[in-house]
């Protein structure tokens, strides 16, 4: 059986192409690591080493044998790393997805704000709509994701943290002038902006107005708030805008918000995992994290 112990003292034979310095490298003596080179080259039944007095190559199956072991060797160094720095909790990398109308807000205080409170982790970031996202998790390429409630697939478990509500925007200078609260008889369908379909805001704004069964009535989709909001601003129509993108957008765009009246309708934003995923503190960290960044 070929062992990581012959690996090792073949890459270190490779790299010095000298038998007693090799030795050295590995701290054996020489002959104990002639023979387990030796051993290696009768288990794969090829010469590995030219042995010739005061000069040492490597035969060309020996080269060949050298760049799959230095991958081997390479991947049990990162795995020996992993294991060494996930004894503390959020140490090392964890990937997260972020729904496209909670990323922009989130994203630039959620990341700082682990780094400092866990020095030892990888924050990796994938932007997407909902399905794409949950799709990602379940399948083993993300480890968590940031998203609107309820989500409803084998395997995955959630747990909410914010409550986000929602208001209307439109222009300053909009000639309709919304009353405030606002409610449902008062939202000219005909003017109403959307993202395109697949993002989950489309489908919570036609439920909020009252257009579940209309959807013949919207006939335009961004494929940002950011772009619904340049629109709104030049007086194209009003939107819906999440609570937590207020702040950022009011500063960039000329826009009034306008509040709905009791009770206001909001969505939940949460946490999904797999339930064989992450742990349960580390779900904690991560849900009190995301909640301290969207506090007011």
């Amino acid at each position: 059986m070929l062992t990581l112990r012959q690996m090792r003292y073949f890459e270190a034979l490779a790299s010095v192409l000298h038998f007693g310095r090799a030795a050295e490298l590995v701290h054996v003596s020489q002959p104990a690591l002639s023979a387990q080179i030796r051993e290696m080259e009768a288990f794969l039944g090829v010469t590995l080493v030219e042995r010739n007095r005061g000069n040492i190559l490597l035969t060309r199956k020996g080269e060949e044998v050298l760049e799959h072991v230095r991958g081997v060797l390479a991947g049990v160094e990162r795995l020996e790393q992993a294991v060494r720095r996930g004894g503390g909790l959020l140490d090392g990398p964890v990937r997260f997805g972020i729904i496209p109308t909670v990323a922009p807000y989130l994203v630039p205080k959620l990341v700082p704000h682990l780094r400092s409170a866990y020095p030892a982790i990888e924050v990796e970031l994938k932007e997407a709509v909902t399905d794409r996202l949950i799709t990602d998790l379940a399948e083993g390429r993300l480890d968590v994701v940031v998203a609107a409630m309820p989500i409803d697939h084998e395997g995955i478990a959630t747990r909410p943290v914010f409550r986000d509500r929602f208001f209307m925007a439109t222009a300053t200078n909009d000639s309709d002038v919304l009353m405030s609260p606002l409610t449902e008889a008062q939202v000219d369908t005909g003017r109403l902006l959307l993202l395109e379909e697949g993002h989950c805001l489309r489908d919570q704004a036609l439920a909020v107005c009252g257009m579940a069964g209309r959807r013949s009535l919207v006939n335009f989709g961004a494929t940002s708030m950011a772009t619904l909001l340049q629109m709104v601003s030049h007086g194209m129509g009003m939107t819906l805008i999440p609570e937590i993108a207020v702040p950022a957008e009011t500063a960039r765009n000329d826009i009034r918000i306008v509040p709905f009246a009791e009770p206001q309708p909001s969505r939940e934003i949460g946490l999904a995992w797999r339930r064989n995923g992450a742990g349960e503190d580390e779900i904690e960290a991560l849900a009190q994290a995301v909640g301290a960044c969207v506090a007011p």
